[in-house]
């Protein structure tokens, strides 16, 4: 994963210069944020199976 600006590619890393531990919060907080969303998008497509059976379901009673 890198950012990307006008001309330039910023890797994505977890090490910070500035911290005691030289680890990125910002960092965290990205990867917390990724697996939060790649959780939420199975949980919908999970849903929207099942609104569908039950939308078939329905039309057939």
């Amino acid at each position: 994963m890198a950012f990307m600006l006008p001309g330039k590619e910023l890797p994505m890393t977890d090490y910070c210069a500035f911290s005691k531990d030289h680890k990125c919060v910002k960092f965290t907080d990205y990867e917390i944020t990724r697996h939060e969303l790649e959780e939420a998008d199975e949980l919908c497509h999970g849903n929207w199976i099942e609104i569908q059976h039950l939308r078939e379901y329905i039309d057939r009673l």
